[in-house]
């Protein structure tokens, strides 16, 4: 977690606590793995630690499949997905309900796919009978992307059953899981999910630098024959290079990266992936429970566990949401996410993803009430804090 800016004179300086959805807080487990020395990749120590961290994915993501460990950012697995997949003139479905769902828009036309985009209102979550009206009115569609949670708008979409229509025609479904896999319960085989892409610095507990993507049999039939557009993101390099008993990388690898990986996904096998779906749980809606209490709106009808927004009440003249993420930043250490495209200065955004516990949860609401004060909103002292506690102790 960064230290913040450094406390100026005559002032204390407190602890900064990150609520960001993404990147969001590390263990100190982990931020010591990248401490310690360098080593060399090539190495037979190397490719037993990527060996481990492939088998712990594939229990996070619930696939038999390979997973591949990319250097990058999760956007590097989102485009591998998309120029492995979609050769140029062919048909692909884009679902686009914020700004990561209008990543897969602009990544199919860098690629010189034919993209039919699939609005959605902000804060509403696709469905799966839009899914099966836009694959009917497109037959040819050799691929359809969504976004499991839209960070943009704290969304969460039924990837379950997007996942039973789109299996029943030659499409592949792809899934952001960027922002949700490791925090919601995530399926891969057992929900029929063709390609899953995630990131390192969401729920992970990791920082940003890895991108990681597993592929179906389906789905492998289709990249084997398509004429791709990558080279460092090509899908079969990385096959070939992770094929036991190398288990390796095709190019240099951020291997430290990938040594704290393998302590950060041990951390997440000892907890159990399901019961950290129910903690992540608890926390949003505590969170939630928490803006009711102090009269404000949640943003999203299908609220993410993962990431929570509340919408900004009327402040006092001139102050918008950003500003009140900034007053809890610099006067109470605690660091939200303000909102993104249309919904800049509206909303404020929470992590309930990863490294995070009850108390961080109470500090950071704790931390809105006494912001919202200080911005001219009418505030019972408490209320929030409370109605997080009950959700907390039930």
């Amino acid at each position: 977690m960064s230290p913040g800016p450094m406390p100026q004179k005559g002032k204390f300086m407190f602890k900064q606590r990150l609520f960001t959805p993404g990147p969001t807080p590390v263990p100190e487990e982990v931020l010591l793995e990248l401490a310690r020395p360098m080593f060399h990749h090539r190495t037979n120590e190397y490719r037993k630690m990527l060996e481990q961290v492939t088998k712990d994915l594939q229990y996070v993501m619930g696939t038999t499949q390979d997973v591949f460990t990319i250097t990058g950012s999760g956007s590097a697995a989102m485009e591998a997905s998309v120029a492995c997949v979609v050769a140029a003139g062919e048909k692909m479905i884009s679902v686009r309900g914020g700004k990561f769902g209008e990543r897969w828009s602009e990544l199919g036309v860098a690629f010189g796919a034919k993209v039919v985009n699939l609005d959605i209102e902000w804060g509403l979550p696709v469905t799966a009978q839009q899914i099966a009206d836009a694959l009917k009115a497109n037959p040819d569609t050799v691929a359809v992307y969504i976004t499991q949670c839209e960070t943009s708008t704290a969304t969460v979409c039924d990837v379950e059953a997007i996942a039973k229509v789109v299996a029943q025609t030659p499409a592949l479904l792809v899934v952001d899981g960027i922002s949700s896999i490791g925090a919601l319960p995530f399926k891969m085989d057992a929900w029929g999910v063709d390609i899953a892409v995630t990131g390192s610095q969401k729920a992970l507990m990791l920082p940003a630098g890895l991108a990681f993507i597993a592929c179906s049999a389906k789905a492998w039939k289709k990249i084997s024959t398509t004429k791709g557009h990558a080279y460092y993101l090509d899908l079969k390099a990385y096959k070939k290079a992770l094929t036991p008993p190398e288990w390796d990388n095709p190019y240099t690898p951020a291997n430290l990266m990938v040594r704290a990986a393998m302590k950060a996904l041990s951390m997440i096998k000892a907890e159990g992936i399901e019961k950290i779906w129910a903690e992540t749980h608890k926390r949003a809606e505590a969170i939630r429970a928490a803006a009711r209490a102090l009269g404000l709106v949640v943003y999203s009808k299908a609220p993410s566990d993962s990431v929570t927004a509340i919408l900004v009440p009327a402040l006092a003249e001139g102050k918008t949401g950003d500003d009140l993420a900034k007053t809890m930043t610099k006067d109470y250490g605690v660091k939200p996410a303000g909102g993104q495209g249309k919904l800049k200065g509206k909303i404020i955004r929470f992590t309930t993803m990863g490294y995070t516990d009850s108390w961080d949860i109470l500090a950071a609401v704790g931390a809105l009430e006494c912001s919202l004060a200080k911005s001219g909103y009418k505030v019972e002292f408490g209320a929030g804090v409370a109605a997080a506690m009950k959700v907390l102790a039930s």
